[in-house]
């Protein structure tokens, strides 16, 4: 199906994986629809030095060099915050956000705990043989993951299984301090979908996301079953969400 006059989408990866396979069927399933695949420095296959405060200007300064915006941008966990902060800091340079259960970025207190965790995991994966633990750990509970996905969802699970420990935590400093500094009102009101996992009502990331879908006008959603990765177990879905926000 291809959508007439429609703007470029960005895909934004999360943690620090490479965007080149982390969402499968999406580039495929938009033809006609240029796609642009980002790794934000510090992450990915980037070899630039890079900060997460630093993200949305790097970002903006991309789009700018492309001439391709306004986009939308398509981004999962850390990658739907830096789809955040570039709407708040280029509002003229996003066209509409689908933001598939995004770290909190609108949430310091979520944020410090996100935080504080990963640079604990970094400083454990480094010691001798634990290191070594928490890998094997990773990758059992992805191949437990990947047994209902379709092959190429799986396959996209098992790989950023081998997770970078250290890097994580690298691409997560800063968190914090960029969370105090977001203010929901600053935020644009646009064609936007945000999507959250499968969680009980009133849990704080779910309550995070509601509050981030009012303030950008968006529309929320969460489909059974929807876990973090939810590129992943739900790709129609989400595909179809992104072809509606291409299309408004």
């Amino acid at each position: 199906m291809e959508i007439d006059g429609a703007p470029p989408v960005l895909l934004l990866p999360g943690g620090a994986e490479s965007c080149a396979g982390f969402f499968p069927g999406l580039v495929e399933g938009l033809p006609g629809v240029r796609v642009i695949q980002y790794d934000r420095p510090g992450t990915g296959t980037s070899t630039e030095d890079g900060s997460l405060a630093g993200a949305a200007a790097h970002l903006g300064s991309f789009l700018e060099r492309l001439d391709a915006g306004p986009v939308v941008v398509v981004g999962q966990s850390l990658g739907g915050a830096v789809g955040v902060l570039l709407a708040r800091a280029h509002p003229e340079l996003v066209a509409g956000l689908v933001l598939l259960d995004p770290t909190p970025v609108n949430d310091p207190r979520l944020c410090a705990r996100i935080e504080r965790m990963t640079r604990v995991l970094g400083r454990l994966s480094v010691v001798p043989g634990l290191g070594a633990v928490l890998g094997k750990g990773f990758r059992a509970a992805a191949l437990r993951g990947a047994r209902d996905l379709r092959p190429d969802c799986a396959a996209a699970l098992r790989r950023t299984a081998n997770l970078d420990i250290p890097t994580l935590a690298r691409a997560v400093v800063g968190l914090t301090e960029v969370s105090r500094s977001l203010h929901e009102s600053d935020l644009p009101r646009l064609p936007s979908v945000v999507v959250t996992a499968d969680r009980k009502p009133g849990h704080a990331v779910r309550r995070a996301h509601e509050r981030l879908a009012t303030a950008l006008d968006a529309r929320l959603v969460s489909w059974p079953g929807a876990t973090h990765s939810v590129h992943l177990d739900h790709p129609d879905e989400v595909l179809d969400t992104v072809r509606e926000v291409v299309a408004a």
